[in-house]
């Protein structure tokens, strides 16, 4: 399972947005993106001219770091990506967008992808009915997915959620408002549901070098 030992907000400056990494304070006023929008470190508010390898080295870094994912893995979904069907990038934000730890993120049912990560671990996501521990299972068009757990983890759950209330919920996703710890998934992540902006195109060259 990816581990990120950096220093979480420092990650967030340096690319000068949310990535939401830290959890909770993400979603606070606390936030040092929003206190502090600027590079990390003494030279942090210098303008750094990049090369292109640079460039796209950086995106692909930040890729990584957005879905809590290695390079070993990345690079799998990479190669599943050039042999699809469809342009290249789309195809592989697509299939980093399914993954089902980014689903229950998405869903709000976590206040990040390692929070979301860590509930699949631990059996509390069923897909279809049937348990799934596995964060990078990847979702189908009509799967739906429930929060299941002892009544502590499901309060929890409950919380985050209320938490969460201002954050959108992507349109290929819809949550059940009977129960609201239910979910489904109805259409594909497209290019233009994603709300970061990675340039996958700079991915793609890197990797086609």
């Amino acid at each position: 399972m990816a581990r990120q030992i950096q220093a979480k907000c420092k990650l967030c400056r340096a690319y000068g947005e949310k990535l939401f990494l830290k959890g909770a304070k993400c979603n606070t006023e606390k936030c040092p993106v929003v206190k502090r929008p600027f590079g990390p470190g003494q030279h942090g508010k210098r303008r750094r001219k990049e090369s292109n390898y640079g460039l796209q080295l950086g995106e692909k870094q930040k890729a990584k770091r957005i879905y809590g994912i290695l390079e070993r893995q990345f690079r799998k979904y990479f190669k599943l990506a050039e042999r699809a069907r469809g342009i290249t990038g789309h195809v592989l934000l697509q299939m980093l967008e399914r993954r089902l730890d980014n689903v229950i993120f998405r869903l709000c049912f976590a206040y990040s992808r390692s929070q979301a990560r860590q509930l699949v671990r631990h059996n509390h996501v069923y897909v279809n009915n049937k348990k799934v521990n596995i964060p990078s299972y990847m979702v189908k068009v009509g799967d739906v997915l429930e929060m299941r757990g002892k009544e502590n983890i499901l309060k929890k759950i409950s919380e985050i959620r209320k938490d969460l209330k201002e954050r959108a919920i992507p349109k290929r996703l819809q949550r059940d408002k009977g129960t609201l710890l239910k979910g489904a998934v109805t259409n594909l992540p497209q290019k233009e549901d994603i709300d970061f902006s990675i340039q996958e195109q700079l991915i793609v060259e890197l990797y086609s070098k």
